[in-house]
């Protein structure tokens, strides 16, 4: 039987992402039940770093990542626009932000209605290449001698001494000192089959839909966004553009698909934003993302089952959090002191206990 320090479920963005920060420090093994990994949540990302996204604590996170992001190469400036009827959008402390009147606006989004009167601008937005973010995650954990299996879905696991017995779904076993929770939408059932208590990860769908539209020059549109958070869009082609009516439907754990109703609203939205007219709907599709009770992710050790540790609950924003979260996450579970680029972040808001 295969023997490891660490074994981690789930081979998304947050499971990758820790893979590859802790692969040089311990013998690491990454499970996934599809034949990819990333199918889910973070092969159907909207791609987009907003600092602003999540809330405050969520903030220093993504400000955190930042610099790993440009330094890979994996940042195109964008910009966003909070637009509003009225009011200003709750934009968190620190976040560089600056007003734009009705007049910029219209020159920043010719064919916006008439009763969208004022945003703020986030001129750090930017578009994140995810698949090259996730392949490097997935690289350096081979690199560093950690192990990717995929179609191995945990079917269950029982804590024996200091360590977990693992049966794979194709009758294998393994051995690890340490289970990594970073299964998304199954992190709750992953939990269950190792005898540990959920926490309460709820996955809720979300709708994507590509369209193309009777106006030119859209590549570099800003993400457009609602200061009620209804919607938001952004270029995608000269003509095409990636639109969503934020939705965060509940739902099972599963292979997401757009609903109709869901599209429908969303082009509905977007209607009562520009006056661009719809050419095609070229592309639909829906991912999962996955939230802990408090929307805020969850990293550290379960309180009440030794060698249990989440790595979930990142939401909407696991991927422009990746490199920062990955660090905080290593720390938490190696016991060593924290990155640099993460030593001034909090730990205490993440932990699992929280929940408990």
């Amino acid at each position: 039987m295969a023997s490891y320090d660490v074994l981690i479920v789930g081979g998304g963005i947050a499971g990758a992402s820790l893979g590859a920060e802790i692969a040089g420090q311990a013998k690491v093994l990454l499970i996934d039940s599809e034949s990819i990994c990333g199918y889910h949540s973070t092969g159907r990302s909207a791609a987009f770093w907003l600092e602003s996204y999540g809330g405050p604590a969520v903030a220093r996170l993504t400000a955190a990542s930042r610099g790993a992001l440009e330094g890979g190469g994996l940042l195109s400036p964008r910009g966003a626009l909070h637009i509003a009827k009225r009011g200003w959008a709750e934009i968190p402390p620190g976040v560089v932000t600056r007003r734009v009147e009705r007049d910029e606006l219209e020159r920043m989004v010719p064919g916006i209605r008439p009763q969208w009167r004022k945003a703020l601008f986030e001129p750090g937005c930017a578009d994140i290449d995810v698949a090259a973010l996730h392949a490097d995650c997935l690289a350096r954990l081979r690199r560093l001698g950690g192990e990717v299996r995929n179609d191995a879905r945990l079917m269950s696991a029982q804590r024996r001494g200091e360590g977990w017995i693992v049966e794979l779904e194709d009758g294998a076993s393994v051995e690890a000192a340490i289970i990594v929770n970073a299964a998304g939408a199954w992190a709750d059932p992953v939990a269950q089959a190792c005898g540990v208590a959920p926490i309460g990860i709820a996955p809720k769908r979300r709708t994507m839909v590509q369209l193309r539209v009777g106006r030119g020059g859209l590549k570099s549109l800003p993400l457009v966004s609602d200061a009620d958070g209804t919607f938001y869009f952004k270029g995608e082609g000269d003509r095409t553009l990636w639109l969503s009516p934020h939705d965060e439907i509940e739902t099972d754990p599963c292979d997401a698909a757009p609903e109709e109703i869901d599209v429908a609203v969303a082009i509905d939205r977007f209607e009562q934003v520009v006056d661009w007219p719809i050419e095609a709907v070229e592309r639909r599709w829906a991912g999962l993302r996955s939230f802990a009770p408090d929307r805020l992710p969850v990293y550290g050790f379960d309180p009440s089952q030794p060698g249990f540790f989440w790595c979930a609950g990142q939401g909407g924003f696991g991927i422009q959090t990746a490199p920062a979260a990955a660090k905080l996450a290593a720390a938490l579970l190696l016991g060593t002191v924290p990155d640099a680029t993460v030593a001034h972040i909090d730990p205490q808001p993440f932990l699992p206990d929280r929940l408990r």
